[in-house]
């Protein structure tokens, strides 16, 4: 078999494969805190004994788009959004500890403070349970507070405060789950520090950082050298079948 057909093929996988990370960024050009994934593609020479006329396509994610949304004001009391850098620990279905720019938080019937999917959400003691109120804020340092059940309006009781964090951002990764975390080679001891400093801002979410212009251009150009792949399969394949035409006549 021409290795040209392979290379075609494998080239047109890696299109796919391209196109598929530029859609997911599409499909969250609405969704709150979404950070927007690269994607690019670099030719890989072929190992072994051959002429050096070849080379195989690769795709790869090199990265996420750290950069920050627009600020959208909701005026919910319990909508925040990073004014500035930094990151919300939550506490994922697998009760680790990761990092989200996405700030729509609610209260369970229990008490504990959730995201909209129903990540609980770290104060500097552990998840952020609150007893039964009357009003909630949040201020602009994060600390959450109450007014008890009966209270006067300014009777506000300090609960807790959302943990606010700041690890650099070379060291932080996507995971499958759409929340950042520490890459294992920049793992540190114990939880990640709160950092004092971060400030949010109440009754604003994060809105997604893609473009939604450039995703798609992205996609149709990633489509064009699809075909294009696939017209490199077509020749190969019919120049394999001229050659045997050929051998049959001889």
């Amino acid at each position: 078999m021409d290795k040209a057909l392979y290379i075609g093929m494998s080239g047109a996988k890696q299109n796919m494969l391209a196109q598929r990370a530029h859609a997911n960024n599409l499909a969250n050009v609405s969704t709150t805190g979404f950070k927007k994934d690269f994607a690019q593609a670099r030719s890989m020479p072929v190992f072994g004994e051959h002429h050096p006329t070849r080379a195989y396509a690769l795709t790869e994610r090199p990265g996420t788009d750290l950069s920050a949304g627009a600020l959208m004001e909701t005026g919910r009391k319990l909508d925040v959004a990073l004014d500035g850098d930094g990151w919300l620990a939550i506490q994922n279905d697998r009760g680790q500890e990761v990092f989200t720019r996405t700030g729509s938080l609610q209260v369970d019937v229990n008490g504990l403070m959730r995201l909209a999917n129903g990540e609980l959400v770290l104060g500097n003691g552990g998840p952020v349970a609150l007893p039964p109120y009357d009003n909630v804020q949040i201020g602009a340092d994060g600390t959450v507070s109450i007014v008890p059940v009966g209270g006067a309006p300014d009777e506000l009781v300090e609960v807790d405060r959302l943990k606010l964090v700041n690890p650099p951002l070379d060291a932080l990764e996507k995971g499958e789950d759409g929340f950042m975390r520490r890459r294992p080679d920049q793992a540190i001891d114990g939880a990640e520090p709160p950092d004092a400093n971060l400030r949010v801002a109440t009754g604003f979410l994060e809105s997604s950082n893609v473009n939604a212009v450039e995703e798609m251009i992205a996609n149709l150009q990633l489509s064009r050298q699809y075909e294009m792949q696939v017209k490199v399969m077509t020749t190969a394949n019919e120049n394999s079948e001229a050659a045997a035409r050929l051998l049959q006549n001889l």
